[in-house]
């Protein structure tokens, strides 16, 4: 009997990647562009590139690979123009926001559809929460979120919180990057 092989199953190790991706950005500090990642299975990477083994952890699954700058502009046009090749297997998405209360809902919905009154509102609410929002998925389209959220000037540290649906909008952008 013939043993069949698949390929590897990369779920359990998006989480990782996206936490990994975060402290990464996160030892740059705050107030940095949006970044891109390219998701590349490790032993792929280490089989054409073996001068990179001391730099690579052998045991995960998946290596982020930093992008080239995101053009300035709309996160998701730029999104729409990529198109990745065989070898990506998922990407990363880091992308600075502003998380407000729930309360809030009345008044950004007060602003109706207008883009720049939504942004000036949640940008002058006093209880608004600055925040890195890190988005992941696989080729498979399985998707996986991190969201930090900047520490208050009198907290503890920042917030970490793990969700894989908490940016749908997002995750359905870069699952489109993998669209032929």
């Amino acid at each position: 009997m013939c043993a069949v092989s698949s390929a590897p199953d990369f779920t359990a190790a998006l989480p990782a990647a996206a936490r990994e991706v975060d402290d990464f950005v996160a030892t740059g500090g705050w107030d940095q562009p949006p970044q891109l990642f390219a998701l590349v299975p490790t032993a792929a990477l280490l089989e054409q590139e073996p001068e990179l083994a001391d730099s690579l952890d052998p045991d995960a699954m998946l290596t982020p690979i930093a992008q080239e700058s995101l053009p300035d502009g709309d996160l998701g046009t730029a999104l729409a123009r990529i198109v990745w090749p065989a070898a990506v297997q998922g990407c990363v998405v880091t992308q600075e926001i502003v998380v407000l209360p729930p309360e809030a809902e009345d008044q950004l919905n007060g602003a109706g559809t207008d883009p720049e009154e939504t942004a000036r509102i949640a940008a002058e609410h006093p209880d608004r929460r600055e925040a890195r929002l890190v988005a992941a998925v696989l080729r498979d389209g399985t998707g996986a979120c991190v969201l930090r959220v900047r520490k208050a000037p009198d907290g503890p540290g920042d917030e970490l919180v793990e969700q894989p649906d908490l940016a749908p909008n997002l995750l359905e952008a870069l699952r489109q990057t993998f669209q032929d």
